[in-house]
């Protein structure tokens, strides 16, 4: 498929499943409590089968879901999109164990998946977790102690990823030395709170108080959980960007509706210049960043080497991008904007998010930077530290292709 186009079965798909969601899921997401777990509306998306979806197709697929999703119910695409983050650990390093017992679940809708990484002095600079794995000598596994925070599902998840650091309490920090486990709700030790947010996100805390884990609850390699949330991450970046992209249409389409029609000076308030070059403005820069999403996802999907640099361009794009353009349309509707219930009320909160999500735009330029840089270096012949700009204290990284140690990253 060429890079910056869609094929009209795709298209057709995306329209579809906008109705799918107006008809189906709206009135599901409206039903429930802001800032929980919807349940019936995750079940929905089993039962319309998205949730499978999103382990038998690739990132630009993920990407049409969770933008198609966007533009008419962001509960929705956030369900969907939190269930993929949560499972997709699973998916991708679970032993056939862990995959028979928990994939059939999440891709029904009767289980729900948490993705445990940010803590509460480790979000950006994760490689800083404190999150200890301290070994049982009396069962051959480890014991948690700690805490995370602003995690995806929590504290209602079913069953949650969680990357800690296992070994000595007084060994070095670093990337490497983290290992991800899969951790059923039920464990002993394990207890959490909702966070009130403000976007109606399910999002919370998580205490880990001596929680018991074996060898058979590992994700991949011992010491590998790093190699576990980039791969995660990479993939779900662009999506990130996806569902921004998704709430910028919607406020842009809200937007043309409005001006179109709305009385002013003796016309509508689109035949004012200020207005519909704001408004060409809007349309220009969510077409930007909408392809530059399904740009970063076919690289993924054609196993690119130049992944992580195109995620984080997408992602930092598109979520810039839903901010400015949300923001107008806010403006350019008045006050009714700002009344609790209107859709761009709504989606003012929504939008604020994503730019901290799975990695906060000052990541994403780090990231971008490293990797023009290091092509640079490369390209030239010359040291890689000899063009570095890295700071002193640098705050994200991401897997190397090398197998170098990850230093950081920023999470969910």
């Amino acid at each position: 498929m060429p890079a910056f186009s869609l094929d009209p079965e795709q298209t057709t798909w995306c329209a579809r499943l906008r109705t799918l969601a107006a008809e189906q899921l709206r009135p599901l997401a409206d039903k429930g409590e802001p800032g929980r777990v919807n349940r019936p509306l995750v079940a929905a998306l089993g039962e319309l089968g998205l949730l499978a979806r999103l382990f038998d197709s690739g990132a630009l697929d993920l990407c049409l879901m969770r933008e198609s999703l966007a533009q008419v119910c962001t509960e929705a695409e956030t369900a969907l999109a939190l269930q993929g983050l949560g499972a997709h650990p699973v998916a991708a390093f679970g032993t056939p164990e862990q995959r028979g017992r928990w994939l059939p679940e999440v891709v029904a809708g009767r289980a729900v998946a948490a993705f445990a990484l940010s803590e509460p002095g480790a979000g950006s600079d994760a490689a800083a977790l404190a999150l200890r794995a301290v070994p049982d000598p009396s069962t051959g596994g480890w014991r948690l102690h700690g805490e995370k925070r602003w995690i995806s599902n929590a504290p209602e998840a079913d069953f949650t990823v969680v990357f800690a650091r296992a070994g000595d309490p007084d060994s070095a920090g670093g990337a490497r030395g983290v290992s991800a486990f899969l951790v059923p709700a039920d464990r002993p030790g394990l207890t959490g709170e909702s966070l009130d947010m403000l976007a109606p996100h399910a999002i919370g805390g998580l205490a880990f108080d001596g929680v018991p884990v074996g060898p058979e609850d590992l994700l991949g390699e011992p010491g590998q959980g790093f190699r576990v949330a980039m791969n995660t991450l990479n993939l779900f970046r662009p999506s990130v960007g996806a569902f921004a992209v998704g709430m910028a249409q919607a406020a842009l389409d809200a937007t043309l509706a409005h001006t179109a029609g709305r009385p002013a000076f003796g016309g509508v308030l689109a035949d004012l210049q200020a207005v519909s070059h704001q408004v060409a403005e809007m349309a220009t820069r969510t077409e930007a960043a909408r392809l530059l999403v399904y740009a970063a996802a076919e690289a993924h999907d054609r196993g690119d080497p130049d992944v992580p640099r195109r995620a984080a361009m997408a992602k930092l794009l598109a979520t810039e991008t839903a901010q400015y353009v949300v923001d107008a349309a806010v403006q350019l509707h008045g006050a009714r904007a700002l009344q609790r219930g209107h859709l761009l009320e709504h989606l003012y909160r929504e939008v604020r998010a994503p730019r901290i999500y799975e990695g906060a735009t000052e990541v994403q330029r780090t990231i971008i930077a490293k990797e023009l840089y290091r092509n640079a270096a490369t390209r030239d012949g010359m040291p890689h530290e000899r063009h570095s700009a890295r700071p002193h204290a640098s705050p994200a990284s991401h897997e190397r292709h090398s197998g170098a140690e990850p230093r950081a990253e920023v999470t969910s």
